[in-house]
């Protein structure tokens, strides 16, 4: 059970399939659009059930729990070495 006022993730469908783009590739077409919205969910729940969240900002949203408390995960890729010494060539451009 997971309690009111839990920070949880939810995944909400924008579009379903038949409301999306026609000038999109048809594998683009056949899915649905989604997104994924954090917030403390505003009843008791369980993992996969539709709830309510308000998000850190006020908005309140509604969809299926995929996830609790969820952290956040990213990165900027991969070393790109072709880019490490561009710090150095702007500087050396400016003076």
């Amino acid at each position: 059970m997971i309690k009111k006022g839990t920070w949880v993730e939810v995944e909400e469908i924008v579009l379903i399939p038949e409301e999306r783009a026609k000038n999109i590739p048809e594998e683009t077409k056949k899915t649905p659009f989604k997104c994924w919205i954090r917030g403390n969910c505003l009843n008791d729940c369980k993992l996969g059930d539709e709830v309510d969240v308000e998000t850190n900002v006020g908005r309140i949203a509604r969809g299926k729990v995929v996830d609790v408390e969820p952290g956040y995960y990213h990165s900027f890729g991969k070393y790109v070495s072709e880019l490490g010494a561009i710090g150095k060539q702007a500087r050396d451009m400016i003076k």
